[in-house]
């Protein structure tokens, strides 16, 4: 197991970031290495962003200093969604099937937890966001058909999407985690555009379902002082409260989104004008 730790950083000294900082504080690389599993906690929220590849051995999910708990959801709750292929997930001696983009929410004080694939040679492969957790809420798998599904965009605008949740106060219940996975159709490109911030709560992307040579442009930074990073397939993105978060592909793709803070109001939140964009 491997963990990386990222400090929050301002927006006053984000503006002055060159690509290679900005890559190195909000964007996570490496989070899917066959027979192992990779995380990166971040000091925005506490959030920890994490992928796991289990091939012929359970993988369990250990804590670490970082962490400061154990076992690693003394204190903490998970969501994870399976994006490759068919795999399950152990918890509390549970064992939870999970098919391609299938979810499972494990909530605080439970002990242990692992990850298995049916079959080594097409790998489930795990993506995982943790937050702190105040309270227990029971483990609860949500399949890609149990999600709450909403239709969204127009071909005029290059947008059309669906988006599910699965991890959300109409569907499972959670301290402050709220997670999901949107879909852009054939065609379109753009995803959450006009944009917004939500300075109650962060949230993290991570962009999947790509071809090797499609690219993300992932816009971040404050309204008025907006920056990109370029995204590949199966890559992560942490967006802090005070940030903007929206994409644009060179193809298809899909997105899980995760948010972590103050409350679990979806729609919490502060629209951004196209004039005031820079």
């Amino acid at each position: 197991m491997t963990i990386a730790v990222r400090q929050a950083c301002s927006p006053a000294e984000a503006r002055h970031f060159c690509t290679k900082e900005l890559r190195d504080n909000f964007l996570v690389e490496d989070l899917f290495a066959p027979g192992g599993v990779a995380m990166t906690y971040s000091h925005v929220d506490r959030m920890v962003v994490g992928g796991a590849v289990p091939t012929r051995e359970l993988l369990p999910l250990l804590s670490s200093k970082p962490i400061g708990s154990d076992p690693f959801l003394a204190r903490r709750e998970i969501g994870i969604v399976n994006i490759g292929g068919a795999g399950s997930v152990e918890a509390d001696g549970t064992t939870y099937p999970l098919a391609a983009r299938d979810c499972l929410y494990a909530g605080k004080d439970t002990a242990s937890l692992s990850f298995a694939s049916d079959a080594a040679d097409d790998p489930a492969r795990f993506y995982f966001v943790s937050y702190p957790a105040h309270a227990r809420y029971d483990t609860v798998k949500i399949g890609e058909a149990d999600a709450n599904c909403l239709e969204l965009g127009s071909q005029s605008q290059a947008n059309i999407r669906k988006l599910r949740q699965y991890i959300h106060p109409d569907i499972c219940r959670s301290c402050q985690l709220v997670m999901g996975v949107t879909t852009l159709a054939d065609g379109s490109i753009w995803n959450t555009m006009p944009c917004h911030t939500h300075d109650r709560r962060s949230e993290v992307y991570l962009y999947f379902d790509m071809e090797p040579a499609t690219r993300a442009f992932h816009f971040m930074g404050e309204p008025e002082e907006t920056r990109h990073l370029v995204v590949a397939n199966e890559q992560a993105v942490v967006s802090p409260g005070w940030s903007i978060h929206c994409g644009a592909g060179t193809a298809r793709y899909s997105f899980v989104w995760a948010m972590g803070g103050d409350n679990q109001d979806f729609a919490d939140m502060d629209m951004v004008a196209m004039e005031t964009l820079r």
